[in-house]
């Protein structure tokens, strides 16, 4: 992995450095749909208390609707912060766009604290899931649809994270969001996602991820690749990206990750591995405070330590200002 180091680069080098990679990172997604502009169709208002919700449905790929749900808080700035929450797997098919109102059983929900906080929260769909969920048995049609994208040159993850930067952008477009304050923020798969999203799009200017800042090698390390479901995995990336790596293209954003010591889906030597690379990297370029990765004594979930940090973060970078 003939690749520099990045921490002997100069500033300009290493945005250099950063937009060659990201670019590559992007290939190694497989054949993507061509860029479009995020279009919406509302399909009804839903008055909760403290706010409303958009129910919606975006045209974000071209292959397939997308169902969507936008929660736009009572008291909010003119120009609000944005989030883009980003929904776990766990197994649960039936579950997407409804766990930042509805949470899970590893994880309180978050659309409460965006309430309170006057911070427009946009949650899709990914594919295979909720409304995107194709078949009865939902680990079956995962599968499915995996296989069929391969034989077209595509791949699962590839897909997902589309729709993800393309639901940031319609995000962004919306006239009640500052796009000086707008983040990602998931668990599990939504950490995954979170954090390669940040990575893929500059527009990202705080990455907020629990339970999966996983690093590669310790995976295979200790035998666990099972561990990941099937949409985990691309062609070729171990050929040029260790996780560190594909993180390194967040700094000098803004980046809080929370894992589990006791969690194989990430495990905690890969962490520190991946903590060891990247504050050196915010030391020179960025504010060491802007990295923040922990490690809890728990399994994968979110943990009340956890949420009093994520909140924090929410405040500091969301609601006092502009990052």
């Amino acid at each position: 992995m003939a690749t520099p180091n990045a921490a002997r680069l100069s500033p300009a080098q290493f945005q250099k450095h950063q937009a060659s990679r990201r670019k590559l990172l992007w290939q190694l997604l497989g054949d993507l749909p061509k860029p479009r502009k995020p279009k919406a169709k509302l399909l009804k208002r839903e008055a909760i208390d403290g706010g409303v919700i958009e129910h919606l449905e975006l045209d974000l790929n071209g292959e397939e609707l997308v169902p969507a749900r936008l929660l736009l808080p009572d008291k909010r700035d003119p120009k609000a912060p944005g989030m883009l929450y980003i929904h776990a797997h766990g197994g649960s098919y039936t579950v997407g766009k409804e766990e930042m109102f509805m949470g899970r059983n590893v994880l309180p929900a978050y659309a409460p604290e965006f309430i309170q906080r006057g911070i427009v929260g946009l949650t899709i769909d990914s594919w295979c899931f909720s409304g995107r969920k194709k078949l009865e048995d939902g680990n079956r049609g995962e599968m499915d649809i995996f296989k069929h994208m391969l034989w077209k040159g595509q791949t699962l993850w590839g897909m997902m994270m589309f729709d993800e930067f393309q639901a940031f952008s319609y995000l962004l477009g919306r006239k009640e969001v500052d796009a000086r304050r707008v983040g990602a923020m998931g668990l599990s798969m939504g950490s995954t996602k979170a954090w390669w999203l940040a990575a893929l799009d500059p527009r990202v200017k705080v990455c907020m991820e629990l339970c999966c800042l996983t690093d590669y090698q310790e995976l295979i390390r200790i035998k666990h690749l099972c561990g990941h479901g099937i949409y985990y995995y691309t062609p070729a990336l171990l050929k040029h990206f260790t996780a560190a790596q594909v993180n390194e293209l967040i700094v000098p954003r803004a980046h809080l990750s929370m894992n589990g010591r006791e969690d194989l889906l990430t495990p905690p030597e890969g962490v520190e591995k991946i903590a060891k690379h990247l504050k050196p990297l915010y030391k020179k370029f960025g504010k060491p405070a802007d990295c923040r990765i922990e490690i809890f004594e728990c399994g994968h979930r979110e943990i009340p330590e956890m949420r009093a940090i994520m909140l924090e973060w929410l405040d500091r970078y969301f609601v006092n200002g502009p990052v």
